[in-house]
């Protein structure tokens, strides 16, 4: 029987109700496996389960000090399990997500996130059955950081939260799920297999700024003035990359500024759906012609932690943007 480690990190799945109230999610009662075994009988029945406690936090409190101190516990115990599940808050879910699938080089096991809209302890939960589910994941051989919520697995860095109250919490929007649970388990998709020794590289560089448009922004109070400010910027732009660039329009020159101070500009959209193109429209073929970079079909998320992780590992800008503009792991298109 293959061996599993869940790994908690917080968030609602576990958290416990008394007297119709949630309790907290630093509640020690809740984190524990003896919980998990009479709330869900027979999740034993799957796999040699253990458990470990990283932090106890609401997902909105991860910051990438975070992200590292999960990477290094699953480097610490890799060579001894076969599988991983974290627990984790939705809100949050897939920057964490994201985060390990660039940190992790190599990886030759499945590293599974779930979490749930409601406690486990509550009567109509969708917790049990993503438990279930991603335990099951976590024994088989999928070499992926991927989320498993409501019945889908989608690949950790192409997911996004897209409801705050219904169980269907997360898509993929750009890229298929990796696979679906019915009556049997249907692989969708074709994952990344490992090759090579497995590496943890988790270090991420939060120095960046991300800027959504909106009209009437007053661009001279919202844009760092040089990289010392961010080292780069992200801007979900409107459409498919497009900028305001009327003639009464500050942005574009801003972005010039900042960009000649030696930061980096990716440009992104608020639509989640297909991809950045930024030769259809004149603000964005003059962001390009300047040296904004696009960034394809990725996810905001996906663009934050990959930002963050190249910058923490590559002090030159030039070398950044072209791997940024890669495909490293499989969180873009093109």
């Amino acid at each position: 029987m293959k061996r599993i480690l869940i790994l908690h990190t917080g968030g609602t799945i576990a958290m416990q109700l008394h007297d119709n109230q949630k309790d907290s999610a630093t509640s020690t009662l809740s984190f524990n496996l003896d919980f998990f075994n009479d709330q869900v009988p027979g999740l034993e029945e799957i796999a040699n389960i253990e458990s470990i406690t990283l932090f106890l936090e609401d997902s909105s409190n991860m910051v990438p000090a975070m992200w590292v101190k999960l990477a290094d516990a699953i480097e610490e115990h890799y060579d001894d399990f076969d599988g991983f599940v974290v627990l984790h808050g939705t809100d949050t879910m897939a920057y964490t997500a994201s985060a390990l699938s660039f940190a992790f080089e190599n990886l030759s096991k499945p590293v599974v996130f779930t979490g749930s809209q409601v406690p486990l302890s509550n009567r109509r939960t969708d917790a049990r059955r993503n438990l279930i589910n991603s335990v099951e994941l976590a024994t088989l051989n999928i070499p992926e950081v991927c989320v498993c919520f409501n019945d889908r697995v989608y690949r950790g860095n192409r997911a996004t939260k897209i409801s705050i109250g219904d169980f269907d919490a997360f898509a993929s929007p750009n890229h298929p799920v990796l696979a679906e649970f019915g009556l049997k388990l249907e692989i969708r998709s074709r994952y990344r297999p490992g090759t090579g020794t497995f590496r943890n590289n988790a270090r991420f560089d939060p120095r960046i700024r991300l800027l959504k448009l909106y009209p009437g922004m007053d661009f001279d109070r919202s844009l760092p003035a040089d990289s010392s400010e961010a080292k780069a910027l992200i801007i979900e732009a409107f459409g498919s990359g497009n900028l305001p660039a009327g003639k009464n329009q500050m942005l574009l020159p801003g972005l010039q500024r900042y960009l000649s101070h030696n930061g980096i500009v990716i440009i992104t959209s608020q639509a989640v759906y297909d991809e950045v193109d930024l030769g259809k429209y004149e603000g964005g073929r003059q962001a390009k012609k300047m040296g904004a970079v696009t960034a394809g079909d990725m996810t905001t998320e996906a663009c934050v932690t990959k930002i963050m992780y190249l910058l923490a590992h590559h002090d030159d800008i030039t070398i950044t943007k072209e791997l940024f503009r890669e495909n490293r792991a499989g969180e873009r298109s093109h």
